[in-house]
């Protein structure tokens, strides 16, 4: 009967000790509550509670890492795509955490389904793939400030995947290969315009000038000559051309 009885003294020690020491680490903190009232926030370290009349709610303070699960999104241009993110947030105010939300992280995996695929489905497809950067801080941004009733800061969010259907797929590489090719072809118009416009000066410069135009006519002739040709045919106002250079040359001697 004794040993029954000190058997009884020893587990219900063991029960009070237990609901009265609490320690917690560096990294966790714990929302005391008083018959249901909110008293304080306590550690990290040994903490000691009175049982029956105060009860401890323990908090991770460490960033955790949500991964959104994958959206359906409708883009703007009227694109289905789909889309997954992670976000990376972590508890600053475990009070608000534990008494302004039922579960906090439930909480904020809903909210960022929703906000992924209002703020995505405000952009076109091409800003989806090419301004992710800006996405992302546009996202955590609106994150940071809905959740801060919750005692939470949104640190990060980053788009994993944006997933098309291979319809899709196909038409944005033909789209892609008629802009490589519409650039190729403005490429080539415009060195032909540069090419027309030194010709046209070259042309009104050697047209103001007749010596000029003659010598010209020369070294052309000279790169004639260096083929393989027997016959070169010299036009006739070339010949009176170099004939009335020759008789200024000789006027001027």
């Amino acid at each position: 009967m004794e040993l029954a009885t000190i058997g009884l003294i020893a587990a219900l020690v063991i029960v009070i000790a237990y609901n009265t020491f609490k320690i917690l680490k560096e990294y966790e903190r714990g929302v005391v509550f008083f018959l249901g009232r909110f008293q304080t926030v306590k550690g990290p370290g040994l903490i000691i509670l009175i049982p029956g009349l105060q009860k401890m709610v323990k908090v991770d303070l460490r960033v955790i890492v949500l991964d959104v699960p994958t959206q359906d999104v409708i883009s703007r241009d009227n694109v289905s795509v789909r889309v997954n993110a992670v976000i990376y947030f972590r508890i600053v105010d475990p009070e608000k955490a534990v008494i302004r939300v039922a579960n906090v992280f439930e909480a904020t995996s809903q909210l960022s389904q929703t906000t992924l695929r209002s703020v995505l489905g405000q952009h076109e497809l091409d800003d989806m793939l090419a301004e992710r950067d800006r996405l992302n801080e546009d996202i955590q941004e609106i994150l940071d400030q809905r959740t801060d009733n919750w005692g939470i800061k949104v640190a990060n969010v980053e788009i994993k995947h944006v997933d098309l259907d291979e319809s899709m797929i196909r038409a944005i590489a033909q789209q892609a290969e008629a802009e490589r090719a519409r650039r190729a072809k403005v490429i080539n118009a415009e060195g032909e315009k540069q090419a027309a416009t030194m010709l046209a000066e070259a042309a009104a410069m050697l047209a103001k000038e007749e010596s000029a135009l003659t010598l010209r006519y020369l070294q052309t002739l000279k790169e004639i000559a260096n083929e393989k040709s027997n016959t070169i045919v010299f036009p006739i106002d070339l010949v009176e051309k170099m004939g009335s250079a020759a008789k200024a040359l000789g006027g001027d001697r």
